[in-house]
């Protein structure tokens, strides 16, 4: 391949590629931190795009590392590097202004299209799309390697691996991978800990959570209930049975008959309406058929237009300025969601991720689950059912001790609760649902600084 410099304005960064075993990236400086980008092959013909921002926020502070954090988005299939850069956490929104709560305020952000197939990332042949959580971290793990391994000012800041959604179940798998990889001497990194927010560890606890969460808030009545609560009895059997894909062709009925009993609450915020804009509204028929999937990759962006915000397209964006800026190939085409990938993880789509949950307790790494007041898919009910089933040996010490309220700026208003014991800790945040970045950007942003202890001041 060829060298290349390029100038893009009006972001004034320079651009220069440079070429490593196995990994390709591309160096942009700006007057105020920098970035790095490139694609990692971590299997012959399957190769991961990844994206990088220093922040320009670095506090230097010999007692508290400036720390990294890597993002990871749902779906299965869905893109991190365009939802959750450009509608949650990142510098840019989707009108490319500055984003007042980035978590580059915190820290350094990494940002990956995992697995491969989502957004940037792709593959030669669709036979290489993987078919499991385990073999999705198997190619972080890979791409953790060629990022971090050639790079020492990267090792010496610990990685926080903070997940969203299905992302939870890539998150806990990636940190087992990596902890294997470091242990032996393969990974030259910090494992500082996981961040699972709204995150679907056990799909079980939330498909029985829906029905009588929507029943005390007057969205379902009796006979909407009873019908959810037989769908997920069957689901859970489906799933006690081993047999995952049905469950998950189960779980997509599940959620057509709470949308047509509810008149088709949102899934990612219950005082919402899934049909009050269009770009979100979902027939029954599209529930059938696993259409569902894409609200997410639409979800965010809806919301800030129905707000009197930008009209920004994401699409536009990604397969636009963004492409270009990032040399992405020609044959390459970003997706929000990508259905490909989905389907490949049907399979494993229902399988809970508890155990591995217990296990990095266990081994002392530092979990973190917040959870979205008003969530529905992944409602705090459910999430405080799994933790309950956990057999850390601190768990009914942590269950114990009373929360701590949490306050942003305004300390009339409670902005949510948390409490931790030892390395678990756990925070419920008001007045968000299954997007906490986006909801309570203030809160969240205070959250993570604690969490990664990050030198940077409160905000």
């Amino acid at each position: 391949m060829g060298k290349w410099c390029v100038i893009v304005f009006p972001l004034l960064l320079f651009l220069c590629p440079l070429f490593h075993g196995g990994i390709s990236t591309v160096v942009a400086r700006g007057q105020e931190g920098s970035e790095e980008w490139g694609y990692v092959e971590v299997r012959p013909k399957a190769h991961m795009f990844w994206w990088l921002y220093r922040s320009p926020y670095r506090v230097e502070d010999p007692s508290k590392p400036w720390p990294i954090i890597l993002w990871l988005q749902g779906g299965p299939g869905a893109s991190g590097v365009g939802i959750g850069n450009f509608e949650e956490v990142g510098p840019l929104d989707a009108d490319l202004k500055p984003r007042n709560s980035t978590w580059l305020r915190k820290a350094d952000l990494l940002f990956v299209d995992n697995p491969v197939g989502t957004g940037y990332s792709f593959v030669e042949d669709e036979k290489l799309y993987v078919k499991t959580d385990e073999e999705a971290a198997t190619d972080l793990t890979t791409l953790l390697e060629k990022v971090f391994n050639r790079n020492e000012n990267l090792q010496k800041s610990p990685l926080h691996i903070v997940a969203e959604s299905y992302g939870g179940k890539y998150a806990v798998t990636l940190a087992l991978s990596a902890l294997k990889a470091i242990e032996a001497g393969k990974l030259k990194l910090k494992l500082g800990g996981v961040l699972l927010g709204d995150s679907w560890i056990s799909p079980e606890d939330y498909v029985f959570a829906w029905g009588p969460l929507l029943k005390d808030l007057s969205r379902l009545d009796n006979n909407g209930l009873l019908q959810s609560n037989s769908l997920a009895q069957k689901i859970k059997q489906q799933i006690e049975q081993g047999q995952y894909a049905g469950a998950t062709t189960s779980w997509m009925e599940l959620e057509s008959v709470i949308g047509s009993n509810s008149d088709h609450v949102d899934f990612y915020n219950f005082l919402l309406d899934s049909g009050s804009s269009d770009a979100v509204s979902m027939t029954a028929i599209e529930l059938k058929k696993g259409i569902a999937v894409k609200r997410y990759s639409r979800y965010l962006s809806s919301l800030r237009s129905s707000a009197g915000g930008g009209g920004g397209d994401l699409d536009s964006l990604l397969n636009g300025a963004i492409k270009e800026k990032l040399k992405i190939p020609d044959n390459v085409t970003w997706g929000g969601q990508s259905d490909s990938v989905f389907d490949s993880l049907a399979g494993d789509f229902m399988k809970p991720r508890i155990s591995e949950v217990d296990e990095l307790l266990v081994k002392g790494v530092n979990v973190t689950v917040y959870n979205g007041q008003l969530d529905l898919i992944c409602a705090t009910k459910g999430t405080e059912a799994w933790i309950e089933k956990l057999k850390w040996e601190g768990l009914q010490k942590f269950l114990s001790i009373d929360r701590t309220p949490l306050y942003c700026g305004d300390k009339e208003r409670t902005k949510g609760f948390t409490k931790s014991y030892k390395n678990l800790h756990f925070y419920w945040i008001l007045g968000a649902g299954h997007f906490v970045p986006n909801d309570q950007p203030c809160v969240a942003l205070n959250m993570v600084g604690a969490i990664t202890q990050s030198p940077a001041p409160s905000t």
